[in-house]
Parts: C-alpha cells; sequence; structure tokens
C-alpha cells in the first residue's frame, strides 16, 4: 500500500487552490468573518450556512443552487466565497470562481480561438461548482447573454450546482433575459435571499 507524502498532498491542495480562481485574499472571507446588521443580512447569512449543510442531500437535485441578489454593499459576495472556500476547504469539493465582468470580457476577446473559446466554456460548464459573481455587472450585450446561456444552460440540464451573486433581483433577471433568468431563479428557489434598499448597503453605514 503506497502512502501519499505529505509534500504530495500539499502540492495537490495548492493545484485546487489555482485551479478554483479564488486568491490569498478572497480566500479569508469566512461565514464568522460576515457580520450582520439587521434581519436580511441575517437571512442571508443563515441561508448560506443552511445551504452549506443541505449540500450532501440536494446536490443532485433540481433546486442544488443558491443566489444573493440585490443591493450592492450587502456583503453577497463575502456570503458566495465564503461558501466556496467551505466546499474547498472542508469538502473537498472543486468549486470555480467566476468573476463576470473579467470572464465574459476575456471570452469575448478571443472569440475567434475556437479551442479557447471552448476551453474556457468547458471550465465554467463542467465545474463541480460553479461561483458566478456580480451576475450582469455593467453594460451587457448580446454576446454576453449567449455566453452566460450556454454556461447556466448546461448546468440546468446537467444538474450542476451554482452559487450566485448579482445586484439584479429575480424579478430584473427575468425581465433582463428569462432564458437564463427562468433557469437561475429554478435553481436557486429554495435557497434565494434578495437585498432591496440602500440602508442594506454596508459602505454607507
Amino acid at each position: 500500500m503506497v502512502i501519499p507524502c505529505k509534500c504530495q498532498e500539499l502540492e495537490k491542495v495548492k493545484r485546487v487552490w489555482k485551479s478554483s480562481g479564488i486568491n490569498s485574499e478572497q480566500a479569508k472571507h469566512t461565514f464568522a468573518g460576515y457580520k450582520p446588521y439587521n434581519g436580511i443580512t441575517q437571512l442571508a447569512k443563515e441561508t448560506a450556512i443552511k445551504y452549506y449543510k443541505d449540500f450532501g442531500d440536494i446536490k443532485e437535485t433540481r433546486q442544488n443552487s443558491i443566489a444573493f441578489l440585490g443591493q450592492v454593499g450587502s456583503g453577497k459576495t463575502h456570503l458566495s466565497i465564503a461558501l466556496a472556500v467551505n466546499f474547498l476547504e472542508n469538502k473537498k469539493i472543486p468549486a470555480i470562481y467566476m468573476p463576470y465582468r473579467d470572464t465574459i470580457t476575456s471570452i469575448k476577446q478571443n472569440m475567434l480561438d475556437k479551442e479557447y473559446y471552448v476551453k474556457q466554456l468547458s471550465r465554467y460548464q463542467l465545474a463541480k461548482i460553479l461561483l458566478i459573481d456580480d451576475l450582469f455587472k455593467g453594460k451587457v450585450t448580446e454576446s454576453d447573454f449567449n455566453i452566460m446561456f450556454e454556461i447556466i444552460n448546461y448546468r440546468y440540464l446537467n444538474y450542476l450546482p451554482i452559487i450566485v451573486s448579482s445586484e439584479f433581483t429575480a424579478d430584473r433577471l427575468l425581465d433582463f433575459d428569462e432564458a437564463v433568468g427562468s433557469r437561475i431563479i429554478q435553481m436557486c428557489k429554495d435557497y434565494m435571499v434578495q437585498i432591496e434598499g440602500k440602508d442594506n448597503n454596508y459602505r454607507l453605514k
């Protein structure tokens, strides 16, 4: 029986973290570090923790995903990354971080390179868990919609979970792009938190 040495295990951990796209500063986001300041932010934290605890039972179901929607500055990204970090560190489930704006820009800049395009899409389509941060942030084009539909629809059809943060509410997602929005809403139905109102922006407190 061959037992891997500690250095091999360490290298494996390093590779997993590098592959995740989560940097060392982001990896400091924890559930404990998220400090709720009212009822809705407390609900957001509780929903994140419940999703994490329930994941083993729901991961292969239709409602196997979670979304934090709405108000800027309410800690949506913090909770999303805290979830991914916990999956990576404690459950050893590979999670891929997809910063929406940067990823879409990079993919569009290289669309003529078919091999690159397919490789990048596959990275986000096939991830065990995909964290989409700041979905539809900034000006959105038809190409953006098409790329996101390819990613979301693949994951929807194959029951692959997503963690989504977006400044959009559920209604706005539907109005903006019903095909993408309705899939996200169905996937995240049981674990969705909408935070509305500038009084929920901790940066203004």
